[in-house]
């Protein structure tokens, strides 16, 4: 289809949080020396006028025509007023996800979707109290964390480079390098210092955790939180799905809450690992073109399934949430989606900046626009009053984990009584009767 080959050149995504980054490419120094200011802004109004879809119904493209005239007739100094500029026309839009990047931005835009990064594998913030830079935590299995660092280990210099008063985007910059190559970083842990050497290696950044709970009733639980749906995903679902499934659970708790979106194609594939014939999403373009995708035949798991949303649930997570509520494939509990039903295609500019344009609207299998409105879980259910830590996220200390628990154990229940329904002796009225009797229960 038509609209199938605009995207095929394109990553197209759904985000909705702002990212920023520290790389600048050879070739927008480059660009930027040679002073094409205005071909750069030329490349993001010809994307627009081109793909923009408009869904506020105040894009007119006579008015268009003239903000270029506009825009090309006057003179910038440097790359920074031609950024403000390309900012500037943009507003006109109306439309907060087609946006621009400079280069910066736009790396590490394309560091977090790709689900890799080259480093040594360390999570750090700037205290506020010491304004010291602190380790959060070593990922798993990296360089950072064979050595032994440790979370809240604060790092004095990087290479020799004294952090004092250096922000956290001039220590990426140092800590990150080639493949190969080393970082000298020197520690302070319990008031002692030492210096440890770590190779820079390819990170995964690792989107999708599980593990198993155990229920009161003896049932094995696959509880699977997915915090990104970036190039990753879809693998390491895969993976434990297939895990899961040789550790026979009973069931499955998807945890999508506060998961801002990603790639199209990753919500996709995810929602196939699920439901095995249907519709998962459409697509709907400027010109009205449609593009279906479908279960592919090829479900990982049949068993039944309960998705946790809330309202930091957005783009790529309301269509997997989406595809398995109009599907009746599982039930969804907690509280209303962000609501952002529109699709962007990130563009490269031509001197290493981007641009996230809207180029289409998505509908659920249902055929529902749920732009601004969000989808509404079939129990609503808000989250503990007082906060609760980390760990506690997916048990039974986690308010809206313990009802969709418990909804899920009623499916579970209610899917056994029924497997062992027998049409020549049982009524199965009274087995769905019963079933319901010993079931009910309050989410008050």
């Amino acid at each position: 289809m038509k609209i199938k080959k605009s995207f095929k050149k394109q990553v197209v995504f759904l985000f909705v949080t702002t990212l920023s980054g520290s790389l600048l490419s050879d070739y927008s120094k480059a660009t930027i020396l040679d002073k094409n200011y205005k071909e750069v802004i030329d490349h993001v109004w010809q994307i627009v006028y081109r793909d923009f879809l408009d869904t506020n119904g105040k894009f007119e493209k006579s008015s268009w025509i003239n903000i270029r005239k506009d825009f090309l007739s006057k003179k910038y100094s440097d790359s920074n007023e031609a950024y403000d500029a390309i900012r500037n026309m943009l507003s006109s839009l109306d439309d907060p996800y087609t946006r621009f990047l400079d280069p910066n931005e736009f790396n590490q835009m394309r560091i977090d979707t790709s689900g890799e990064l080259t480093g040594v594998g360390i999570q750090i913030v700037k205290d506020k109290e010491s304004d010291n830079l602190i380790i959060i935590s070593p990922i798993e299995g990296t360089p950072a964390y064979k050595a032994g660092i440790k979370a809240r280990d604060e790092i004095l210099s990087i290479d020799n480079v004294s952090t004092k008063g250096m922000n956290i985007e001039d220590a990426v910059k140092l800590i990150r390098g080639q493949i190969g190559t080393k970082v000298n970083l020197e520690i302070l842990r319990n008031g002692n210092s030492f210096y440890q050497s770590l190779s820079r290696e390819r990170i995964e950044i690792k989107s999708v955790t599980s593990k198993i709970n155990k229920t009161k009733e003896g049932l094995s639980i696959g509880y699977v939180r997915i915090k990104q749906f970036n190039a990753n995903a879809s693998k390491e679902m895969k993976d434990t799905l297939k895990d899961l499934e040789i550790k026979k659970v009973s069931g499955y708790v998807l945890d999508l809450r506060s998961n801002p979106g990603g790639l199209l194609d990753s919500s996709i594939d995810i929602s196939r690992q699920f439901i095995d014939k249907g519709v998962i999403v459409s697509t709907l373009s400027k010109d009205g073109l449609r593009e279906v995708r479908r279960g592919n035949g090829n479900a990982l798991t049949k068993k039944p399934l309960i998705v946790l949303v809330n309202e930091g649930s957005a783009s790529a997570s309301e269509i997997v949430s989406g595809a398995i509520r109009d599907n009746k494939r599982g039930k969804l509990v907690g509280k209303k989606t962000f609501g952002k039903g529109l699709v962007q295609s990130m563009r490269t500019l031509v001197d290493g900046s981007g641009l996230t344009v809207t180029v289409a609207k998505y509908l659920t299998p249902n055929g529902t626009d749920i732009n601004k409105f969000g989808i509404t879980p079939d129990i609503e259910v808000k989250m503990n009053d007082n906060q609760i830590s980390q760990r506690e996220i997916g048990t039974r200390r986690d308010r809206q984990y313990k009802f969709g628990e418990k909804e899920l154990i009623k499916i579970i229940k209610r899917d056994n009584l029924l497997s062992q329904f027998d049409p020549n002796s049982t009524n199965v009225l009274a087995v769905l009767k019963n079933r319901e009797n010993n079931f009910v229960y309050s989410l008050n």
